[in-house]
């Protein structure tokens, strides 16, 4: 079961710590070979049961910082500094004695695998930070002033597991002032939609991890029986089919494309990325998610949206000393700073990929008075690898056997936690916007 796991590619897990950039989309098995190894494990919503090195329940002090390996500079991760503009994504997480404005016990919507307080994480401290970017104040978000802005307005989040963690955060938050009622859901609970009536407000989040239009042969656990069968000229009709219904709209992908899949253009097979039992041309998973982001992109600006649109960056897992299956976990209990943690070469294609494919996008937006934005998570969230569930993913993983093998989420985030303070950016962007 674990061979097969191995070329499952589930992607959840991976880090890949080469020194030299990756450049070459053709005619690299060897490192592929070693980029599948890493990649094995999905970042699906549900971490199928393997054994691992055990996690030490004992809360830990911070490890000693760990060397920066991003591009050049720390700096080059985020958005560069405009000459009299702030840069909210630029800055440092600092002591807040105040803590979350919500708790495990306030907040219905928090999600079992995210709730590290119900699931027993020991520590709190980790609950006691704000983002503070260096050049501009960043208010606290304010619910009752959002929800009254809001009113008979709509929001959607579009993408991924991590799109779902972070509407979890805001219904939380926003559910100060009036708690939202469900009104829709799929079969599978993936994509659901929220009302606040008091506002006639609704919050749709949207499975549509890349995007585009893909057949996915995953169970709940993540066990694949099949390749991926990725469309890269096809947009995922999930969220385009209403696209035109939402006012405000946030749109993430990335960490799914390195999964093992098979290219269609067309609907004729063009390629894969890793494929070793096929006799098909290697292209790679950074140009299918260049190409995918080119069209959404495309289709954004074709679009003559009178909304507010996000792009939001892809976060980097905190895996140390290993990797999921070989006792890697995260353990730290504080922020670092910026430069004391490694961006995994994985995070730096897809980080270097949006940078460029949105950088494009926005410049021909305001061109045509579009208002697309990027939101770039990727570096604040690096410096937070003590927000993660780790073993508290379950609840109560140590309760019948404290050195019980546990297997560690360090992809996603505790809630209350760091994704809070996307909120906070968000209602400024759309301020100031």
């Amino acid at each position: 079961m674990l061979k097969k796991m191995l070329f499952s590619w589930k992607s959840w897990w991976r880090s890949f710590y080469k020194q030299n950039h990756f450049v070459l989309k053709l005619g690299f098995s060897i490192l592929l070979l070693g980029l599948a190894f890493r990649l094995l494990f999905s970042r699906s919503d549900v971490i199928s049961e393997v054994q691992e090195t055990p996690f030490v329940q004992k809360t830990q002090s911070l490890s000693p910082p760990v060397s920066f390996s991003l591009p050049e500079t720390a700096d080059q991760i985020g958005p560069q500094e405009q000459a009299g503009k702030c840069n909210l994504f630029n800055g440092d997480w600092i002591p807040d004695p105040s803590g979350p404005v919500y708790t495990n016990e306030t907040c219905k919507f928090i999600e079992s695998h995210q709730n590290c307080m119900t699931n027993g994480r020991p520590d709190t401290g980790y609950l006691y930070w704000r983002w503070n970017p260096r050049n501009c104040q960043l208010p606290r978000f304010d619910p009752h002033k959002f929800l009254q802005l809001m009113s008979n307005k709509t929001w959607a989040l579009i993408g991924d597991s991590i799109s779902r963690n972070h509407v979890q955060s805001f219904l939380c938050v926003l559910s100060k002032v009036e708690e939202a009622i469900e009104v829709y859901h799929d079969k599978e609970y993936r994509s659901r939609r929220w009302l606040f009536p008091s506002y006639n407000f609704t919050v749709s989040v949207i499975w549509s991890p890349f995007l585009a239009q893909a057949a996915i042969f995953e169970d709940y656990n993540g066990v694949s029986t099949s390749e991926i069968e990725l469309h890269l000229d096809k947009l995922d009709a999930s969220w385009t089919d209403q696209f035109n219904n939402f006012d405000y709209m946030i749109f993430a992908s990335g960490e799914w494309y390195v999964k093992t899949a098979i290219y269609y253009e067309n609907d004729t097979v063009v390629g894969c990325h890793y494929c070793p039992k096929r006799n098909l041309t290697e292209f790679g998973f950074d140009f299918a998610y260049r190409k995918v982001l080119g069209n959404v992109f495309n289709y954004l600006l074709s679009s003559n949206h009178k909304g507010m649109m996000f792009f939001r960056t892809a976060t980097p897992d905190h895996f140390e000393n290993g990797e999921w299956f070989s006792g890697g976990h995260c353990k730290r209990t504080e922020p670092v700073k910026g430069g004391e943690f490694n961006l995994t070469e994985i995070n730096k294609i897809l980080h270097e990929i949006e940078i460029e494919e949105i950088g494009k996008a926005t410049a021909k937006a305001s061109e045509k008075g579009l208002n697309l934005k990027l939101f770039d998570v990727t570096a604040l969230s690096l410096m937070r690898p003590d927000g993660h569930p780790g073993p508290y993913r379950y609840f109560q993983p140590f309760a019948k056997d404290k050195n019980a093998k546990i297997i560690n989420d360090c992809l996603h985030w505790c809630l209350p936690g760091p994704i809070d303070a996307w909120n906070d950016m968000l209602m400024e962007m759309v301020l100031n916007g």
